[in-house]
């Protein structure tokens, strides 16, 4: 392999790509595992009840939010 191709553009842009899709695969997971343990408290039938959608709903916008300003103040540090 030419180690000038490891620093194409069209490599490190697809590099970027791949990266960004993994922190956000993470993000949803870990929201994913933090709302539905703080959310559904019982076994879970074919839907959920109104409380339970309205909590996932909820807790879900939280930690968008969170996140979102946790990238902010970093963003503005650096």
């Amino acid at each position: 392999m030419d180690p000038s191709s490891l620093q194409s553009p069209e490599l490190q842009n697809f590099l970027n790509q791949q990266k960004e899709r993994a922190m956000i695969n993470e993000m949803v997971g870990k929201l994913t595992s933090a709302c539905w343990d703080k959310c559904i408290t019982s076994t879970p039938g074919s839907k959920f009840s109104s409380s339970e959608s309205n909590c996932l709903s909820n807790c879900a916008q939280r930690y968008m939010e969170m996140s979102l300003m946790i990238v902010k103040r970093f963003q503005s540090m650096q």
